[in-house]
C-alpha cells in the first residue's frame, strides 16, 4: 500500500528537510520499517528499543491515534496520511 507521511520538523534532519514522504506498507510496523530503510535512523526516533511507538511520540493514521487502535499493527489503506506528533510539553 502506498501511503503518505507527515514527518515533524524535528525530524527532517533525517529526510533532507522534507516534510512529507511516501511510504509502504499494509501496517504501520511495515511502513515505519520502510521508512528507516529509506531514511537510516529515523525509526529509532519513533520507536523505542523494545519496538514500540515512543511514549513521547503521537502517531496517527488518518484521523485515528494508533494508541487507541491496533498500535504498530494498525492497516494503513492505500492512500492514507500518516503523521507523526511528537508531544510537547512546557508552560
Amino acid at each position: 500500500m502506498s501511503v503518505s507521511v507527515r514527518i515533524p520538523t524535528i525530524l527532517r534532519t533525517y529526510t533532507g528537510g522534507v516534510s512529507e514522504v511516501a511510504g509502504e506498507g499494509a501496517t504501520l510496523r511495515e511502513v515505519f520499517g520502510k521508512l528507516d530503510a529509506d531514511y537510516p535512523g529515523i525509526g529509532a526516533r519513533i520507536l523505542d528499543e523494545s519496538g514500540k511507538v515512543r511514549r513521547f511520540v503521537n502517531v496517527y493514521v488518518g484521523e485515528e491515534d494508533v494508541r487507541f487502535s491496533e498500535g504498530l499493527d494498525t492497516p494503513t489503506p492505500d492512500g492514507v496520511q500518516i503523521s507523526v506528533i511528537p508531544a510537547v510539553a512546557g508552560g
